[in-house]
């Protein structure tokens, strides 16, 4: 189950877009929980394995985590629709409910991730959690999980580091038995549009032509010496 994180493109200096996606299905061998709101707990909050907060750093902090869907979100909207199937932008791929609500699934149930919890250890492992909308838990019994949507955070790319997280640990009890089912991205670069893609690569074949012209300029002066 993936997290990715890219500065928002509507307002870069103080939000975030959180894309959520796949699924787990290693069930869980207990029953567990996510809360509406709260700080840290073994069933809806994990340590992700190392230093995630550069910035402005989180003491058990809870922030909304608001719907993708917004009119001061236009240019997030429309590069998160255009990258699902059949949107027309190939380099990422998101699934065709990204645009929806933030959305936990858990067996035959579905709860919004209304908020996410963040809190800065003191040790080697901060912690992050999410939390869903309502005031009641969220219960779950030996069923997979899932999640997918986007939503917008307040709170600015530069407050975390660059980092990908293949391994977050003490996932269990809400996502699986094991560790590792909570991965987490953070890009410090809105989501590339395919034409930067084109402008790298075509600059990179100029490149090319420009040095194999000197190459080829430097075997003629090197015969006829």
């Amino acid at each position: 189950m993936f997290i990715h994180i890219y500065p928002s493109q509507d307002n870069p200096t103080t939000q975030t877009l959180w894309v959520f996606s796949g699924s787990s299905q290693t069930t869980t061998l207990f029953s567990s929980s996510i809360r509406p709101s709260g700080t840290y707990g073994i069933g809806d909050s994990w340590e992700v394995g190392g230093n995630l907060f550069n910035a402005n750093k989180p003491d058990n902090q809870t922030l909304t985590l608001s719907s993708l869907f917004s009119s001061t979100n236009t240019n997030d909207i429309a590069s998160v629709n255009a990258r699902i199937p059949g949107g027309g932008k190939t380099n990422i791929t998101f699934a065709a409910s990204a645009t929806n609500t933030p959305t936990i699934t858990i067996g035959s149930g579905s709860r919004t991730i209304a908020s996410l919890y963040l809190d800065e250890d003191l040790g080697d492992e901060d912690d992050m959690g999410i939390r869903v909308s309502g005031s009641n838990f969220f219960y779950s019994t030996n069923v997979s999980s899932a999640w997918t949507g986007a939503g917008i955070l307040d709170k600015p790319i530069g407050d975390f580091f660059t980092v990908t997280f293949n391994n977050s640990v003490n996932a269990a009890p809400l996502f699986a038995s094991t560790s590792g089912q909570v991965r987490i991205v953070v890009n410090n670069q809105i989501i590339p549009e395919p034409e930067e893609y084109a402008l790298v690569f075509g600059l990179f074949a100029l490149g090319f032509v420009f040095f194999h012209r000197w190459q080829k300029k430097k075997r003629r002066q090197s015969a006829t010496s």
